[in-house]
């Protein structure tokens, strides 16, 4: 990716909205999406791990319509595809990142995961990579919390490629993610487990400092 591809990927990553179907609670989707976007979140991330292939596809169409930000899908690389999403997240347990490579288009985005020392070798080559858990998170079973100093120790053997964390991060979170030389925070319950997602992705917007 060319020198001002990669600022637009660290500017799309600066508040990454990362879906949780159990936090919606009766809320539409694509309404509390378009609402934390209203608020400063730069991207969104669809991640359904029970939905069918069918109803995933048809919820990611409905946002990429409805939202002027990129939107990528988690875990499932043909459905991103499909739809025509800015790209995919991939897990250690999912398709490879090279085999994913090979298969995308030029310009779609592959993330990837790392969150341990013996997982960065699999992630180079990825576009960017969620680094996590920063916390203890109840989301998803991420693993030991890394604390500052874990993700900084990560994001120091990146490469350059650009680093995102996530897991359990809070608006006080992103000034030390930025001081680590990370580019943004991916933020589940911080904002779709508040009464108004668009109020709690602009407190993670105003946090991150001006340069």
């Amino acid at each position: 990716m060319g020198e001002g591809g990669g600022a637009r990927l660290a500017g799309a990553l600066r508040v990454l909205l990362v879906t949780d179907h159990s936090l919606l609670q009766g809320r539409e989707w694509v309404s509390v999406c378009a609402a934390a976007v209203r608020g400063g979140a730069t991207a969104v991330q669809v991640r359904h791990p029970s939905a069918p292939a069918r109803e995933l596809a048809d919820l990611t169409r409905r946002l990429i319509d409805a939202l002027p930000v990129p939107v990528f899908v988690n875990d499932r690389l043909d459905v991103a595809l499909a739809v025509g999403a800015a790209g995919v997240h991939l897990g250690a347990d999912d398709v490879p990142l090279a085999l994913a490579r090979r298969t995308a288009p030029e310009g779609f985005l592959i993330g990837a995961s790392v969150g341990t020392g013996e997982e960065i070798e699999g992630g180079l080559g990825a576009d960017y990579w969620g680094v996590g858990p920063l916390h203890e998170t109840t989301t998803k079973d991420a693993g030991p919390p890394l604390g500052l100093e874990g993700f900084t120790r990560i994001v120091a053997q990146a490469r350059g490629t650009p680093c995102v964390a996530i897991g359990g991060v809070t608006p006080a979170d992103v000034t030390g993610v930025i001081a680590a030389a990370g580019v943004g925070v991916a933020v589940v319950s911080g904002i779709l487990g508040t009464e108004d997602p668009q109020a709690a992705a602009a407190l993670y917007a105003r946090a991150r400092p001006t340069a």
